[in-house]
């Protein structure tokens, strides 16, 4: 495995929290990081399916914002049944038989392909809200949370929208969602960074591996955080030597610092100690964005 670089083309900085798997501690990194610094933040909570930076982070919310997809509307008495729309969709979500049209909305993936191939234009664009993004202020922190309605699964639209909030010139935290999946590549694919936290478990070093290769292939320089560390062994840490890969910050096992977190307290409001070490660790990677 071989660590990207990349050159920062802008005054400001995107930094992207990932991590292999759930519980590895990525958002009390995110927010412990984003609360020691002392210039503005733009913070984006990306991980629309299960997110909780806002718990920590306790923003104001100033404005809702509501996430459209767009889904077909059949005119029925225009459509001759020819079943091109069905054929044409590789999520299933259009079945034509017997002379007659059933669409499951829920698996519709908003291509808007059946719009191209209806040859009797019986197909108009309809929408279908499948989200919501609140904005709101915390000191100098600005707020970007995404959550995705029950039962949905199109991550895609709402986390492209949050990313409209990145601003070139600032510092923008990303908090990703957990694994290698379509919600993470599409948070991370421009990131100028991106934190990778594990723990030094043997699940932690398989999701390691996959998070690490999926940012390679894309091209994103990236880092280590080690959370917990001390309960496994150094196969971890012995990897990203042997990897080049530099491990950025450790953070040792302390059942302390899991009761801060049940009671919502972020790392660095638990103890002020861990101010300077997140404002090292954040000067490691503005040396590695140079």
């Amino acid at each position: 495995m071989t660590v990207p670089s990349r050159k920062k083309l802008h005054p400001g900085l995107v930094l992207a929290i990932v991590s292999g798997k759930g519980g590895t501690g990525k958002t009390t990194v995110a927010v412990s990081l984003a609360l020691s610094l002392k210039e503005p933040v733009h913070f984006l909570d990306c991980d629309v399916e299960e997110p909780n930076a806002h718990l920590f982070l306790l923003p104001r919310t100033s404005d809702t914002r509501t996430v459209q997809v767009s889904v077909p509307v059949f005119d029925l008495a225009r459509c001759d049944y020819c079943g091109q729309c069905a054929d044409f969709c590789r999520f299933n979500a259009i079945a034509v038989a017997n002379g007659k049209l059933v669409f499951f909305e829920e698996l519709c993936r908003s291509c808007e392909g059946c719009f191209l191939v209806c040859p009797k234009d019986a197909i108009s664009k309809g929408e279908r809200e499948v989200g919501r993004i609140k904005v709101g202020e915390t000191g100098t922190l600005r707020f970007y949370g995404g959550q995705l309605h029950v039962g949905e699964q199109a991550v895609g639209p709402i986390i492209r929208q949050i990313k409209e909030a990145q601003d070139g010139k600032e510092i923008n935290i990303l908090d990703c969602a957990p694994g290698v999946g379509p919600a993470v590549l599409t948070s991370v694919w421009d990131a100028d960074f991106c934190l990778l936290v594990t723990e030094p478990t043997p699940f932690g070093l398989n999701d390691l591996k996959l998070s690490g290769k999926a940012l390679e292939m894309l091209g994103v320089p990236f880092g280590v955080v080690i959370n917990r560390d001390g309960i496994g062994d150094d196969e971890v840490a012995r990897f990203c030597a042997d990897n080049e890969i530099p491990v950025l910050l450790k953070i040792p096992h302390d059942p302390e610092i899991a009761k801060g977190y049940a009671r919502g307290i972020p790392l660095v409001r638990q103890d002020a100690k861990w101010i300077p070490v997140f404002q090292g660790l954040w000067k490691a990677v503005q040396e590695r964005c140079a």
